[in-house]
């Protein structure tokens, strides 16, 4: 009676996993939300108008106090006036007041770092689908995709049928059928839950992809538009004495804010990459065995992709390697820390899960063969079939 409950439970979960192929939509959605931010974005830089009458005001408060007193101090020592200096307060003035001029100078020098990067991950992209589309060619010419899926997802029977028995449908009994069918239908739910693992796990990592890069994008879109309605304020402030550094420390936490976006880029293509030779492998093993499978090579890879998700956390200290912003986001490290936690516990159920593929898919695969043999040992002679772990040693 276990064993009837092991091969129904078997039979169904092989039937359900592949109806999870909704994840790669939910993953592509998740994706396009970038757009967006873009969006986002480009509504929110009108806003920097609403604070360049406030750091004008501010900056020209400033410039009174900044002018006054160097020129109080030259006269007081008998010195001729320094005009280079007093140029600052005119020059920040001039910025304040054309700051969205200046914001768009900023990001149109920034800009082709984003273009770049977009572009290796695009050619990535791009690579994958070919591979994906030599997967699906290849997996269609095998034997047994033509047996337990089809043209019409069905399956073939009666290839079925001639392949492992060498017999046609007309030459069988009636209870001989009845068994054969059950069979028959036992294993091809064993061969779809074998190909499903492996595309269920890379659906779960490819929605894990999708959700970091959307929470770093989602940062730093939040933090770029801070900056830039702020930034009128922060350029009239850096005309006080004393205040000079709020400038440079502006613009290198913005420029450093920007090279996020690039960063991640990279490691979507390296992330990218590794998902080109997971496809290869699994390429390689239809051509040589006409089929795919969960092998220690395919974890290596899915540790591999997990450790890739995981780095999406460490952008912005990569970002600190090109452009060093003194201090950090107290916003980016809680929410990097708490994300990146809940990444790392779904990873490493990812990899157990992958782990149990390997052994489960197999002990599934033994349990639904060795339950159809003795359903047919019981009503059909055992002289017209092999047993299945007779048939499993002969490689078949």
């Amino acid at each position: 009676m276990k064993e009837w409950w092991r091969v129904v439970f078997m039979a169904t979960v092989g039937l359900v996993l592949p109806k999870l192929a909704g994840a790669q939509s939910l993953a592509e959605e998740i994706g396009g939300l970038h757009g967006v931010l873009d969006t986002l974005y480009d509504q929110m830089m009108p806003m920097c108008k609403d604070l360049i009458g406030v750091g004008s005001g501010i900056a020209g408060f400033a410039a009174l106090f900044y002018i006054g007193h160097r020129v109080w101090r030259h006269i007081a020592n008998a010195e001729p006036v320094d005009f280079y200096p007093l140029f600052r307060p005119f020059v920040l003035g001039f910025c304040i007041i054309n700051f969205s001029l200046i914001l768009g100078l900023i990001n149109g020098i920034m800009k082709p770092t984003v273009m770049g990067t977009a572009s290796m991950v695009k050619s990535s992209n791009q690579a994958i689908e070919v591979l994906l589309q030599q997967k699906e060619e290849a997996l269609k010419k095998t034997n047994k995709w033509q047996m337990y899926v089809g043209a019409d997802g069905g399956g073939d029977r009666d290839k079925w049928l001639k392949y492992k028995y060498g017999i046609d449908a007309d030459d069988e009994g009636m209870f001989e059928s009845v068994g054969n069918s059950v069979d028959f239908a036992l294993e091809k739910a064993g061969y779809n839950f074998r190909n499903s693992v492996k595309e269920w796990m890379s659906q779960v990592l490819e929605i894990l992809f999708q959700a970091a890069s959307l929470c770093i994008n989602t940062l730093r879109t939040f933090q770029l538009i801070v900056l830039a309605i702020l930034g009128p304020l922060v350029f009239g402030l850096a005309v006080f004495d004393g205040f000079q550094h709020t400038l440079t420390v502006w613009l290198a936490r913005y420029i450093n804010i920007f090279l996020w976006l690039p960063v991640a880029n990279i490691f979507g293509a390296v992330i990218a990459k590794i998902q080109e030779l997971m496809i290869q492998l699994d390429i390689s093993q239809i051509d040589q065995e006409g089929n795919t499978f969960f092998s220690a090579t395919d974890v290596g890879y899915i540790i591999f992709l997990i450790i890739g998700i995981t780095g999406y956390f460490t952008v912005p200290s990569v970002a600190n390697y090109i452009v060093n912003a003194a201090g950090g986001s107290a916003l980016q490290q809680k929410a990097s820390s708490m994300v990146g936690a809940g990444i790392s516990g779904a990873g490493t159920v990812a990899a157990m899960g992958g782990g149990v593929a390997m052994a489960g898919a197999s002990m599934a695969a033994d349990a639904m063969g060795n339950a159809a043999s003795g359903m047919k040992g019981d009503m059909a002679s055992q002289n017209q079939s092999a047993p299945y772990f007779e048939d499993k040693l002969k490689g078949k």
